[in-house]
């Protein structure tokens, strides 16, 4: 394995005493993060979740009243099956995370950083796994702080086989990375993952897409470094 990024714990992941993972939308944190968070939880970090937005606009449980509000339920609920210590939910129009500036954006995480005093921030790969433009502006916010006050922004990603797969079958419009572009992988147990994802039943009941990645990852995940930490 390349050490040239820092240090690593024996079973791959980089070395950390705090993570702060940086998402759009409640069940991103599982849907995507989920695995990752856990094993870091389990390996004695601290961990905490920064979500922009309630996800009120998702199609995904449309007719369910108050949708927001289910949904920060739900994250309430799963981060406790991931063991994230805290979790920060902000109210930024689902959808819009573009309109807002970045700057703002990035002093969010930056003030939650501080008080969970983060060494490592976690968020989706660059393009956002799916193209979704909420994503893109979450992990480009978070990059955006890592670079000004030297934070390691730690990316996962989808390998280009499992993106090319979902792309067939259901035209979604997933990015993958080469081998070339992937830093590490690591073994993950899915097992409080999947719980933390049952927790988001309005969004889980009925996604065959999410059930399909999962099986095609199986149980490794695989990270790019967006800035990389000092040696």
């Amino acid at each position: 394995m390349d050490d040239s990024h820092g240090e690593y714990r024996q079973d791959g992941l980089p070395k950390a005493v705090s993570v702060l993972a940086v998402c759009a939308h409640p069940d991103d944190e599982s849907f995507g993060l989920g695995a990752t968070l856990a094993t870091f939880a389990d390996l004695g970090s601290s961990t905490a979740v920064l979500c922009f937005t309630l996800g009120e606009a998702s199609t995904l449980g449309a007719d369910t009243p108050e949708l927001g509000r289910v949904r920060a339920g739900e994250l309430a609920d799963a981060a406790v099956e991931l063991g994230v210590d805290q979790v920060e939910l902000l109210d930024f129009p689902d959808g819009g995370l573009s309109d807002q500036p970045l700057g703002l954006l990035a002093r969010h995480i930056q003030r939650v950083g501080e008080r969970v005093r983060a060494d490592l921030l976690l968020v989706f790969d660059e393009g956002g796994i799916t193209g979704h433009a909420d994503h893109c502006r979450a992990t480009n916010a978070a990059l955006a702080i890592g670079k000004e006050i030297d934070l390691p922004v730690l990316a996962w990603a989808l390998p280009e086989f499992v993106a090319d797969t979902l792309r067939g079958e259901f035209g979604a419009p997933f990015i993958g990375r080469s081998v070339e572009e992937v830093d590490f992988l690591i073994p993950v147990d899915r097992g409080r993952q999947k719980k933390a994802i049952a927790r988001h039943a309005s969004q889980a009941t009925d996604n065959p897409v999410l059930r399909r990645r999962l099986q095609l990852q199986g149980d490794q995940e695989a990270f790019r470094w967006l800035s990389s930490p000092q040696r």
